[in-house]
């Protein structure tokens, strides 16, 4: 009997992880991503946290921070790089611009030594799930584990026998601003601020990052150090011996300037673990203190680790698919988790967060407050995504950018806490909360928010911030040349123009939706103003001089692979083209019908001229669904793409994921639908990946609740209205 009941249980526990390991977070791998330009991060992170700790490799005494081709690491991490100097508290995953990765915590061995250039080490052995990340050291044969809850983080360093050290360095990190400030509270605690700012090279934008770092060991000694001034010689060739860092080992109070740090140290009996906690606040140090105190009152780091995974369980298991292969999954659920890092949470544990452009202090009562907007890329599918299956979070998000209205009189375009970074064009607040709006989610203040848009849509150029250069879109329908930049090799009139049509066009379906009949009548008329740019000649939307005539010479190919011919935006006119989704029939008239368009349409294929990894085209292969008998190619093209671009391997996302755009095309994509027309509340449809797709909505806003895709079925229909997809 006891033998049966040992097999019985033998059986019902490998059972049960069978079982478990089917999860959708079991399914997540933070490498995906993680090279190709991608910029993902393997790092520790709750969903949508303020605090995320990831390790730092971009930095080296070789790699000083550039790739082979000498542009700027804009990730604290590369798959391929092997030099890890420390982790990074509050990171940025998929966007295009360096910034912020900086309050560097870093263990090591031996003789102290503050240099980077030196103390950085190989390493081996890397470990990461949704929450947590493992690596070991090669230099010091120190294994360090890493996990995180929304506003702090948890560090577990296991030493050798020895000497051991635990650094804070306030110098390096990824952002192009310098200056920082330690303080010694006690002999485990330590607090300050660093300077962080200046995304994609605004210099407005800059904000501090306050700390709270405490270690749960007293050390037998601690201190200060700061980098000297060059005395003669060119750095490289310094010797921190001859006192390039000066270390200050009594000095009690502060100490603040451009490259300053704190050191730990240590007598470490074999296999000792020391553990780190820092609290972050972009408010205040005590509001820092306050988030640690609460999110972890003790040193408990698998309790922690274990939260935060069973945080990403519950978010992730909005989805569940059936069918498939092991790799699919593992490509669908990562991606779903890419999509749940950014925006972040602002606010601190007591409300308070940093107002938009200002010095003031906000509170909120109610929900969270957001953070990291990159809407130019994000509205176009992202905030579809979470109106589908985050609603909650998505109206948090939208009250958020409302609010950010109300304390500086404008909407975000690219937001980073609480400052605009002015980065890219548009005005892409629009369609994403017209979108949200049209599609039934009306929890939030929709007066104020047309008000804004109302502003950024009618307001002359000198005036407006969002839309500079639009005097000639109102007198002529288009943005001529020369209007938002003289140098013409630096012109991107017509992606402007591009970005002001599709948003009047969703300001038209909500002045409409609102009974405001004339105001839909005017915008109505300003997005069809793209027909100026099209031009017969080339085929293709063409830049239009301030005389009127198109841009000669013209090739309408310049411009691919992210570099910016004139008129364009990271593409040319091929990825730009086709991107009027609010009138993709108007475009097939004046390319001289419906078959000259799929024609065309299907060129941008068949001749490599679609670029997967920026967005202006990615919608593209789902508009053969507005024609009769060509849907087939939407299936076709949708299913070489996810094989050719995508796949479970650290490479598998084509460029940046943009804040979780790219991964966003791919969860659509294999669920078998996708939101082609932002502020047009539709789906095109195709096969999905899996045999069976389960949306698992949320009933206080879907109240028939889950929605079921079956793959296996042929499809009847190749368009559906968000009303008929919910119900």
């Amino acid at each position: 009997m006891k033998k049966l009941i040992f097999t019985f249980l033998n059986c019902y526990i490998l059972g049960s992880l069978s079982i478990s390991a089917q999860q959708p977070v079991d399914y997540v791998d933070p490498f995906i991503g993680t090279t190709n330009y991608s910029v993902c991060n393997p790092g520790a992170v709750c969903p949508n946290g303020m605090m995320s700790v990831v390790p730092f490799n971009v930095m080296g005494s070789d790699l000083n921070m550039y790739d082979k081709d000498k542009r700027w690491w804009s990730a604290p991490y590369e798959y391929n790089n092997k030099y890890f100097t420390g982790f990074a508290h509050v990171t940025l995953s998929g966007v295009g611009c360096p910034e912020l990765g900086t309050l560097l915590t870093m263990p090591t061995t031996g003789k102290l030594d503050v240099d980077y250039r030196h103390y950085g080490s190989e390493y081996s052995n890397e470990q990461a799930t949704p929450g947590y990340y493992a690596v070991s050291l090669k230099k010091y044969g120190i294994r360090c584990e890493v996990s995180a809850t929304t506003r702090s983080s948890a560090e577990r360093f296991t030493f050798p026998k020895g000497e051991g050290h635990i650094l804070l360095n306030l110098g390096n990190g990824l952002t192009n601003e310098v200056g920082g400030m330690v303080r010694r509270v006690s002999d485990t605690e330590i607090e300050g601020y660093r300077l962080v700012g200046t995304f994609c090279y605004n210099p407005q934008a800059v904000f501090p990052i306050y700390f709270v770092m405490r270690v749960n060991k007293h050390p037998v000694s601690a201190g200060y150090w700061k980098k000297q001034p060059p005395m003669d010689g060119p750095e490289k060739d310094w010797d921190p011996d001859q006192g390039k860092y000066k270390l200050y080992t009594t000095y009690g109070k502060e100490l603040a300037g451009d490259d300053v740090g704190y050191y730990f140290n240590y007598d470490c009996a074999e296999g000792e673990q020391i553990e780190v906690q820092m609290g972050v606040s972009f408010v205040s140090i005590e509001n820092a203190r306050q988030n640690l105190n609460t999110e972890q009152p003790q040193f408990a780091f698998d309790n922690t680790r274990q939260q935060a995974r069973q945080t990403w369980a519950e978010t992730l298991n909005r989805v569940t698919v059936e069918g498939g292969t092991e790799a699919q999954r593992r490509m669908f659920y990562t991606a779903l988790y890419h999509t749940q890092i950014h925006p972040n949470i602002l606010q601190d544990v007591n409300g308070q967060y940093p107002e938009m452009e200002s010095f003031k202090i906000g509170n909120i009562n109610k929900g969270n407050r957001y953070t990291v907007f990159s809407l130019w890329d994000t509205y176009r599918n992202v905030g579809q995504l979470m109106t589908l299956l985050y609603p909650d979070k998505q109206l948090d998000m939208v009250r958020s950018m409302i609010g950010m209205y109300k304390e500086w009189g404008w909407m975000p375009k690219w937001e980073l806490y609480s400052r605009e970074t002015w980065t890219m064009e548009g005005d892409p607040a629009i369609p994403f909360i017209a979108d949200t709006w049209l599609k039934g989610l009306c929890d939030f203040d929709i007066d104020t928010a047309y008000e804004a848009f109302y502003k950024s849509a009618t307001l002359p150029g000198k005036d407006n911030k969002m839309r500079p250069d639009v005097d000639n879109y109102y007198r002529r329908g288009y943005v001529p040349m020369g209007e938002y930049a003289a140098d013409m090799s630096g012109d991107n009139s017509v992606s402007h123009a591009l970005e002001y049509y599709i948003a009047d066009a969703s300001l038209a379906n909500l002045a409409e939706a609102l009974g405001k009949k004339q105001d839909a009548k005017r915008f109505r008329q300003q997005s069809l103003g793209y027909r100026h740019y099209y031009s017969k000649e080339s085929g293709t939307l063409r830049p239009i001089n301030q005389d009127g005539t198109f841009l000669t010479p013209f090739d309408p190919k310049d411009g691919a692979d992210f570099s910016n011919a004139p008129g364009f935006h990271e593409g040319s006119a091929w990825n730009y083209t086709f991107y009027v989704p609010h009138d993709i029939k108007g475009l097939a008239r004046l390319m001289g019908g419906d078959k000259k368009f799929v024609q065309k349409l299907q060129r941008v294929f068949d001749e490599g001229l679609y670029d997967p990894a920026n967005e202006p085209d990615i919608a593209y292969p789902y508009l053969f669904t507005y024609f009769k008998g060509e849907e087939w190619r939407t299936e076709k093209i949708v299913t070489s793409l996810i094989n050719k671009n995508f796949s479970d391997k650290p490479n598998g996302i084509p460029g940046n994921d943009d804040c979780g755009t790219m991964s966003t095309w791919l969860i659509f994509s294999m669920m078998g639908l996708y939101p082609d027309c932002p502020g047009t509340p539709s789906y095109a449809l195709t096969k999905p990946v899996f045999d069976k797709v389960t949306l698992h909505l949320d009933k206080r806003y879907y109240p028939k609740g889950d929605i079921i895709i079956d793959g296996t079925k042929p499809l009847k229909k190749y368009r559906i209205s968000h009303s008929e997809l919910v119900h």
